[in-house]
């Protein structure tokens, strides 16, 4: 398996200069799809500029605590995704990645809600009498009562790993693309036939999508924020 990308291949999603050093860092295999995560050395490097090497990275990640989703990490391939919480303890900085105009990005948040953390879900099994939600960032949680569905999403306290919203997947609700041409896009739901929805985006205009691509943020607002306050 090859420990690095050429800049010059990496995803259109990425918020990186193709120019610059041939290599860059690959994350490690994990929940987040390629498009939708990158290594956490690549964030801190290339986005946030926090450090101007690799090496500097591993200095920072072995000195001081930088926590992803509420766990330190140290490795500089960790695979930070969409909606993942970083935080570095020493400068009491916080942020979230979060999709704009198709590219991943980090926008500062404050300690209240970098304790939650909305999340879709991708599957459900029972385990032991119980329902088991399976979550698109590689998260599982037991429930007892059933009444979620797939492609319905719930915002977690990270800290607990406690439910503490369910957002389903109905007209009204507001959605983020994760995959199409617009990816990118929030909006409203106006209509869900089959497989696919369609849904107002921010200019007035409807546009039609496929379920797949559709994670919901929000019942009338996303419930976190996801966009720079300007």
């Amino acid at each position: 398996m090859k420990k690095h990308l050429k800049r010059l291949t990496i995803p259109k999603s990425w918020m990186v200069k193709k120019k610059g050093i041939v290599f860059i860092t690959k994350p490690n295999p994990g929940p987040h799809p390629i498009k939708l995560g990158l290594s956490l050395g690549t964030v801190m490097r290339d986005i946030l500029k926090v450090a101007k090497s690799l090496k500097e990275v591993k200095k920072i990640l072995h000195d001081t605590e930088v926590l992803v989703d509420g766990i330190r990490r140290k490795e500089p391939k960790f695979p930070v995704g969409l909606m993942d919480v970083l935080e570095f303890k020493k400068s009491n900085e916080l942020y979230r990645i979060v999709l704009e105009k198709g590219k991943l990005n980090l926008i500062p948040i404050d300690k209240k809600e970098a304790g939650l953390k909305p999340c879709r879900i991708t599957g459900k099994n029972k385990v032991k009498g119980k329902t088991q939600l399976n979550l698109y960032d590689g998260k599982n949680i037991l429930i007892e009562k059933d009444d979620y569905k797939i492609g319905d999403s719930i915002v977690i306290s990270i800290q607990k790993q406690e439910i503490k919203e369910h957002i389903k997947l109905e007209k009204g609700c507001s959605i983020l693309l994760l995959g199409g041409k617009h990816m990118g896009d929030i909006g409203k739901i106006e209509d869900i036939i089959s497989n696919k929805i369609t849904y107002k985006g921010k200019s007035g205009e409807i546009i039609e999508t496929l379920k797949r691509y559709v994670f919901v943020i929000g019942k009338d607002k996303s419930s976190v924020s996801i966009e720079e306050k300007k």
